[in-house]
């Protein structure tokens, strides 16, 4: 009789095959040797897939905290990722146990586009250069703008950077391989991924040509790679700075985290997510990486798709395909020293290109400007600043947009001056932001007709304006008239204003 996991393990062969390569090709993104990457792989498959509330999600390194974990090696050093993610790992737990996870899905979309794009670009400018065995620059901008230089200087001048011709020759097979095999593959091999071919080829090719390019270091102990924390290495937790990164990476790792798994579920007819279980296994698995010293995890799409795609049932099969990581590592790390480091850059070099889901973007503009502008700020403000400064400023105009949205309404009176009656039409959103409007409207009537107030359109209310509607009740009655308003039909629409239907002396309460 077969195990009951025998059909995930080739969803799992081809989810390894996947996740090797940007294991490692992440890790020389953050600035971190690739043996980091590699450990998060292990972790986020055998620890995380065990625990995790998506179990066809599988978990690792992630292109989307490549920018962020590269900063924070820039600015405080390696050894600062242990407590940064054990802290944001806590984080994430607690997040699951107050059931925080499902709030994360109310993010704007186009903040997350903005956010994944802003990436993207982050990645493409400062891969392009490692793809050419050069260092990154400065910043996202300062690498975006000298990439035409970079260019010229390795193809056009003859006096220019002539040790950067090969490993560029090589990053550029490796992305014409990728995008070949991906549209061309043949049937029968679709399973395989076109960026293995890419890696696999350009190692070959430098292998033949004895290329002098840089190449993948991979330690032959890999529990000797893990920058293990120390006792000593908390006190930076106290620095200002270590508690924004802190933060960001939970905030980051949950919202990509949350997104794939809603994007996993629309791909298969399986068990559906528990947003809560799998925050708190995120945080579980980010804990671990914390105290191996190595790179933060998410949920990765690109994995989790593979995943579906090759058959994967259970969670057995990202289980083993962190299984398979870690065989491969600790029996055969020299295949992996032959890799040029060219290769991996020119995977993350398509990866940044795609994640700039242009698609996506211009779908916004079907709801208006307002989302395409959420858009570009954010964007604008990842490679500009930094990634929590472009979605802080993405979510804030968000709140912009929504303060906007709700303050929209609509009034219109009918008067009847023979019949001593009006007739007062709301629609929209009768909020406190147009508190003054509603009232206004009320204080240019007469107080000796009869008033009525009609909510057939109305949207929403809040306690400001039922408040001034009661008020009005009564000045009505001094005056020796009427306000007559439906608040049977607003308790129908609106329950949690009004828990009993009737009498006007409970609404008056309120």
């Amino acid at each position: 009789m077969q195990p009951k996991f025998s059909g995930d393990i080739m969803p799992s062969i081809i989810v390894f095959l996947v996740a090797l390569p940007l294991c490692m090709g992440i890790s020389i993104a953050s600035g971190m040797p690739p043996a980091a990457g590699l450990i998060t792989g292990i972790i986020g498959g055998i620890v995380v897939g065990m625990l995790a509330g998506s179990p066809l999600q599988v978990s690792g390194p992630a292109a989307g905290l490549a920018v962020l974990v590269a900063e924070i090696v820039r600015e405080l050093g390696p050894a600062a990722l242990g407590p940064l993610l054990i802290a944001a790992g806590i984080i994430q737990i607690g997040a699951g146990i107050l059931k925080v996870g499902q709030w994360f899905r109310a993010i704007s979309p186009a903040v997350i586009f903005g956010m994944l794009s802003g990436i993207g670009v982050l990645i493409f400018a400062s891969q392009f250069h490692v793809m050419l065995d050069d260092k990154p620059k400065s910043n996202g901008v300062v690498n975006l703008v000298t990439i035409p230089n970079a260019i010229y200087q390795d193809f056009f001048n003859p006096d220019g950077y002539a040790q950067h011709h090969v490993p560029a020759m090589l990053g550029l097979l490796t992305i014409i391989t990728l995008m070949s095999w991906n549209h061309f593959r043949p049937k029968a091999l679709r399973m395989i991924p076109g960026a293995l071919i890419g890696v696999v080829l350009a190692t070959i090719v430098a292998a033949l040509i004895e290329a002098k390019v840089n190449y993948v270091s991979v330690p032959a102990n890999l529990l000797s790679a893990a920058n293990w924390i120390t006792p000593a290495a908390f006190e930076m937790l106290t620095q200002k700075s270590s508690l924004v990164f802190v933060f960001t990476l939970a905030f980051v790792a949950s919202a990509e985290t949350l997104l794939s798994a809603a994007a996993v579920d629309r791909m298969h007819d399986g068990p559906r997510t528990d947003y809560d279980k799998e925050l708190r296994a995120q945080g579980v698995g980010n804990i671990l990486c914390g105290i191996a010293g190595s790179l933060p995890m998410t949920g990765v799409i690109v994995r989790s798709s593979a995943n579906v795609q090759a058959g994967g049932k259970t969670r057995w099969s990202t289980v083993m395909h962190g299984l398979w990581i870690l065989g491969f590592v600790a029996a055969v790390p020299f295949i992996l020293e032959k890799i040029p480091v060219s290769a991996l850059a020119a995977i993350l070099v398509f990866t940044g290109f795609k994640l700039v889901d242009w698609k996506s973007a211009k779908a916004l503009a079907k709801y208006g400007k307002m989302p395409m502008w959420i858009y570009g700020v954010t964007v604008a403000g990842i490679v500009g600043v930094d990634l929590l400064t472009g979605v802080l400023l993405g979510i804030a105009l968000s709140f912009v947009k929504l303060v906007h949205t709700a303050s929209q309404i609509d009034i219109w009176v009918r008067q009847s001056p023979e019949q001593r009656r009006a007739d007062v039409h709301i629609s929209g959103a009768a909020t406190f932001v147009k508190l003054p409007v509603i009232a206004q409207t009320f204080e240019s009537l007469p107080r000796d007709i009869s008033c009525h107030v009609h909510f057939a359109e109305l949207v929403t209310i809040d306690h400001a304006v039922m408040d001034l509607l009661t008020s009005l009740e009564d000045e009505f009655e001094r005056g020796g008239g009427r306000l007559i308003t439906e608040w049977d039909h607003l308790h129908s629409r609106h329950e949690s204003l009004l828990p009993n239907p009737a009498p006007r002396q409970e609404v008056r309460a309120l």
